[in-house]
């Protein structure tokens, strides 16, 4: 499996004003685009390298099985999933809340959806240094719960603690790559525009898939 660099779904001007053009075009073609090549590098002459299946699937493997593989691996692909996983999880012209369906899920969780917005702010906000925060379907029992993870580590890796293993269907990039020329250091700021471009029918789509 040779990993490929995804095209956006959208122009590099599609989330303005909440994230600004350069910030996503160096995003996506200088910081996602060295992930992926550096896990090309990294997984050369292993079993993965010739593993036949979509791309998304073997990396999704290859994350649940990562502590059999060098940190190398673990950061690029990490870093493959998680960018990925952030690109579709925006849309300009976003509905701004869920569906009837998992807005019903939310509720149930967190008590009501404004709650569920600020525990996930709360969470971004306070992470300390590079890392990502996470809405996830628990591996264990199904329940919805909020983490972040350090650097590109993600909920999907066998070397996340247990009780935040899962299959994520939110994710925020909280690098400071990803909104430091518009934002600099108000990373708040930036995590209050992230409401604003939620694509939440493909957040509802990945949590009926994990699931069914």
């Amino acid at each position: 499996m040779i990993f490929t660099l995804p095209a956006l779904p959208y122009a590099y001007n599609g989330l303005v004003p909440y994230i600004d053009a350069q910030t996503m075009e160096i995003h996506h073609t200088k910081h996602h685009q060295t992930y992926v090549d550096k896990l090309n590098q990294a997984l050369a002459g292993t079993a993965i390298a010739t593993a036949q299946g979509t791309e998304p699937s073997v990396l999704a493997h290859l994350l649940k099985d990562i502590s059999a593989y060098h940190t190398a691996v673990r950061n690029n692909a990490g870093g493959h999933f998680n960018h990925s996983f952030f690109w579709n999880s925006l849309i300009p012209n976003s509905v701004q809340a869920p569906g009837a369906a998992l807005l019903r899920v939310l509720e149930n969780s967190f008590g009501s959806f404004e709650k569920f917005k600020e525990t996930f702010t709360a969470a971004a906000a306070g992470h300390f240094g590079s890392g990502w925060a996470w809405l996830s379907v628990a591996k264990k029992d199904g329940s919805l719960f909020i983490s972040t993870t350090n650097n590109q580590d993600n909920p999907l890796m066998n070397t996340t603690p247990v009780q935040e293993q899962g299959l994520p269907i939110l994710g925020l990039d909280l690098w400071e790559h990803a909104y430091y020329l518009l934002y600099q250091n108000k990373r708040p700021a930036y995590i209050e525009a992230f409401w604003k471009i939620i694509h939440w029918e493909e957040v509802e789509r990945r949590y009926m898939r994990a699931v069914q």
